[in-house]
Parts: structure tokens; sequence; C-alpha cells
């Protein structure tokens, strides 16, 4: 490996919510009904605490667009039994359908839900990064339509001395497990969520 690794970078304190990341990543890539390789996460929690005789209201409410995040230690690799799965030199985590037995390990073994399944190709299917888009020197179809620009690409330690950000944020798991290419700038009220009980609001949304 070239050390070399393609990244998302995220603001969430940036995101309206509006899907057009994922709208476009839907497009662009042709999925079907109830397919989407990047979804808005809408986290939601919160209640009101009583101050003497005021309530005050306690929230936390903010987006998180994710897709794969091509993690540096991707466990759908890992648990790939074919070798359908691969991780290029620039880091990208692909699948090749040839290869793959539709076996929905990976979708399993993935925490943040990338891969997802083709019933009708009978094989799993997830974000490539906009591989053609990326040969041509264009960005991914989700940072280019991104009308607040809150999200960007780049190669992973780059993006970290130019935007920072990190790879934790509530609800996703542990940056150790995966070691996500995925730089995220919190929301201002992630960092109580979990404490306010939040959760995705949207879940029927962003759940195959």
């Amino acid at each position: 490996m070239s050390g070399f690794q393609y990244a998302f970078s995220f603001d969430s304190s940036a995101c309206s919510g509006c899907k057009t990341c994922q709208m476009a990543c839907k497009d662009k890539n042709n999925l079907p009904a109830g397919s989407f390789w990047r979804r808005v996460y809408e986290i939601a929690g919160g209640g009101w605490r009583k101050e003497g005789e005021a309530w005050i209201p306690e929230i936390a409410a903010y987006n998180l667009s994710l897709s794969c995040q091509h993690c540096q230690e991707a466990p759908c690799l890992k648990g790939c039994p074919s070798g359908a799965i691969t991780k290029r030199e620039d880091g990208i985590v692909t699948i090749q359908a040839e290869k793959c037995l539709g076996c929905r390990y990976c979708e399993w073994t993935c925490p943040y839900g990338a891969p997802q399944f083709d019933a009708e190709a009978g094989v799993m299917t997830k974000c490539d990064f906009c591989l053609d888009l990326l040969e041509k020197g264009e960005p991914p179809a989700c940072v280019a339509s991104c009308p607040m620009r809150a999200l960007d690409f780049g190669e992973l330690e780059e993006l970290k001395s130019r935007v920072g950000g990190v790879a934790t944020v509530f609800p996703l798991p542990p940056e150790a497990e995966t070691r996500p290419a995925l730089l995220v700038k919190p929301h201002p009220s992630a960092a109580r969520a979990g404490a306010l009980s939040a959760f995705a609001a949207n879940r029927e949304e962003v759940s195959k």
C-alpha cells in the first residue's frame, strides 16, 4: 500500500438535512427503490429540565450524512469469503460483482450499514467513491451536489490538516474499530447527545 487514503469530510454543523447528497448518489448510480449508498441520519433527543418555576429545554438535534467509510481496517473485506471485496492503493474499498456470492456477510459485519444487497442481481453493492468521476478529475456526486458545502473529499492526511474533524460522533462506533476514512466536524449538540438519549429520528428512511 502507498499510504494514500481517499476520505470524506462532513461538517455536521453546516448540514441542513436537505438530503441532496443522498438523492445525487441515488441518481448517479441508478439505484433501485429503497437502496441508498449515502444516507442522511436525523439525530434527535432531549427533554425538559425544571429550574424553579421555569422549564428549560435540553435538546440535541443534528444530521449525519454517511456512506461507506472506506475503512482502513475494513471489516467487510476481512469477512468476505469469496475475495469479492478489495481495497485499492488509493484506499477505496470496492466490490467485484463477478466474485460476489450474495452471502451478505459484509452487510452483517459493517457497523455503518454501507453494503446493501441488490436482490435482483443477487450481489452486494455500495459506494465506490464515484471512481469514474475521480478518474476524470471530478468530485464524487454527493460532494458536488451539497448546497451547503458540508461535504468534502480528499486525501485523509491532507483533510486532517486542512479541515480537521473527528471520526467518532454519536452514534457512530469508536474509531479504533475500523479506522474509517471519515472526518466529521461535530454539531455543537453532539457532545450531549448520548446523555439526552438521542436516536435516529428517521430510522424508517435509513434502514433498508
